[in-house]
């Protein structure tokens, strides 16, 4: 039985994972908006008659998180604190039939291009005018800006294929008439996000055409800094290079995840690239674009990787002071080409090589960190947190990066959601503190 009053039409969407979730939540929040529903994204009050759960299910530890949520929430409609629930996204694409046996007070499930099927459960319409439409869950300056959709790389380890298909690329004259309608309502930096960003445009345009997608959303007024994550670097296409070096709208910063520092392993990963051509990309890159931060992430406790193969990778993070790092510990995943292999490295020595591989990490953050101290940067604010102003340079993506804080005083005056340049007078192993000048 009901035990509180629920808001009849009230939707409350849940997101788990990452960005591109985080914009396929705002592409259904937009339609379920137009349909008349009052919709809000991790609602604080929990009078929602309806809540829809956008699943990760990308590794265990994320898969394990969406499990949690969905339960949550089954409990609660059990209660009927809840009146009907949806799952939607990766863990559902994936695991549907397993999910339905499980835990069947969830009304519906929904993978992750089903998003007309959804609605029309919902007894909604998709508008098809209200393409590339959303409703921002991030601060109102910045976005995240999905330019595909699915991936054709054949890495051993990654599910994401499985659960979000192949390669689509989304055509420039859409992208650039989203880009338009994110400025129009005050957005300034652009996060490009996609499963691989350099093989943009090979689809639709027969070569790789980031470069151009990057100029031509560059054009959009008010659009002032774009940002490039989740870049492929076999096959990287050079050009880009040149606009993140030239195009002032671009920031100088590359999210290029690498996953590991030995040819034997990256062999074995199906990357279709070794460590000697790796370093001379980071080098290459480096030397056209001087002042880049590279941002990569790393997996330790692939299957096979020796002490021999972690001290390679170790030593090659040690060698290559990589502006941004993170370390996924490997995650053994149903129906990958890994799958096949014995995942036979103890969770124990995982979790240890990947303590390990972030306090090197951390040391040579904190020494490129002082290199910055006396130096004045264009800084974007983001919000207010205790005592300070905090905002990013262009060299950090919200979240996972660096962060710029600047004390609150009589005298200090902060716009959130505007530049402001600031003197850098000291720093730590990951955040900046300044001045504004």
């Amino acid at each position: 039985m009901k035990t509180k009053t629920l808001k009849k039409n009230k939707v409350n969407v849940i997101t788990l994972g990452c960005a591109k979730n985080i914009y396929d939540s705002e592409v259904m929040m937009a339609q379920l908006k137009a349909n008349k529903f009052d919709v809000e994204h991790e609602a604080k009050q929990d009078d929602s008659e309806i809540v829809i759960i956008n699943t990760c299910g990308f590794i265990d530890n994320a898969k394990e998180e969406s499990i949690n949520t969905i339960l949550r929430y089954a409990e609660a409609k059990k209660d009927g604190q809840v009146d009907k629930l949806y799952v939607t996204g990766c863990l559902s694409e994936r695991y549907k039939g397993d999910l339905e046996g499980e835990i069947p007070d969830v009304d519906a499930y929904f993978g992750t291009r089903e998003l007309p099927k959804l609605l029309k459960t919902l007894k909604a319409d998709y508008k098809h005018e209200l393409v590339g439409e959303r409703l921002l869950t991030t601060p109102s300056h910045f976005a995240y800006f999905k330019i595909a959709e699915g991936c054709d790389r054949p890495c051993s380890f990654c599910a994401i294929p499985l659960m979000r298909g192949k390669h689509v690329s989304t055509p420039i004259e859409q992208l650039v008439k989203n880009a338009e309608s994110l400025a129009a309502q005050g957005v300034k930096e652009l996060m490009f996000i996609a499963q691989d960003l350099t093989y943009y445009g090979l689809d639709i345009y027969k070569k790789r055409n980031l470069a151009e997608l990057i100029q031509k959303v560059s054009e959009v007024e008010g659009i002032e800094w774009i940002r490039l994550h989740y870049a492929y670097p076999s096959g990287f296409p050079m050009d880009v290079l040149d606009q993140i070096r030239d195009n002032k709208k671009v920031c100088l910063y590359l999210d290029m995840p690498l996953q590991h520092g030995s040819s034997k392993i990256l062999k074995a990963m199906r990357r279709g690239i070794d460590r000697e051509k790796t370093t001379s990309l980071v080098h290459e890159i480096r030397k056209q674009v001087p002042g880049i931060a590279i941002r990569t992430t790393l997996i330790v406790g692939y299957p096979g990787e020796t002490e021999a193969d972690f001290q390679e990778m170790y030593d090659w993070v040690g060698e290559m002071r990589f502006e941004r790092l993170g370390v996924f510990t490997y995650s053994h995943e149903e129906n990958t080409h890994a799958f096949n292999v014995e995942d036979d490295v103890p969770a124990e020595t995982k979790h240890e090589r990947a303590e390990e591989i972030m306090d090197l990490q951390s040391g040579i953050s904190y020494e490129l960190n002082q290199e910055r101290i006396g130096k004045t940067y264009k800084v974007l604010f983001d919000r207010v947190e205790g005592d300070y102003f905090i905002g990013r340079s262009e060299f950090d993506s919200p979240d996972v990066d660096n962060e710029v804080l600047v004390k609150k005083d009589s005298e200090t005056f902060v716009t959130l959601g505007r530049f402001a340049d600031v003197e850098i007078t000291s720093a730590d192993h990951y955040d900046l503190y300044g001045k504004l000048v």
